[in-house]
């Protein structure tokens, strides 16, 4: 396994979307904030890589989502296999 996936990649696989191509759509559109290191970035991209430590901030539905990537997934497994994904950082997740 690698030390870094596409952003679209993850979000599928620790099930925020459906489908990659959605996750794909919602990043391009500028509707992810990535903090890595301390710095604030929009990914422009469902190329731009995440990493474990990175923090992902969106709205998705009526809440927003805060969390922190704990580990990469090698593929996209059942709901408990994705949420030891991330943690959540706002109580929600």
């Amino acid at each position: 396994m690698t030390d870094t996936a596409r952003i679209d990649l993850w979000l599928w696989q620790a099930r925020f979307f459906k489908t990659r191509a959605l996750a794909g759509a919602f990043v391009a559109a500028g509707r992810v904030r990535l903090m890595r290191g301390g710095v604030e970035s929009r990914p422009d991209k469902a190329s731009r890589t995440v990493r474990p430590g990175d923090q992902l901030v969106f709205v998705l539905g009526a809440r927003i989502v805060d969390v922190e990537i704990l580990a990469l997934a090698e593929r996209r497994g059942p709901a408990a296999e994705a949420r030891t994904l991330y943690v959540p950082l706002s109580g929600e997740g």
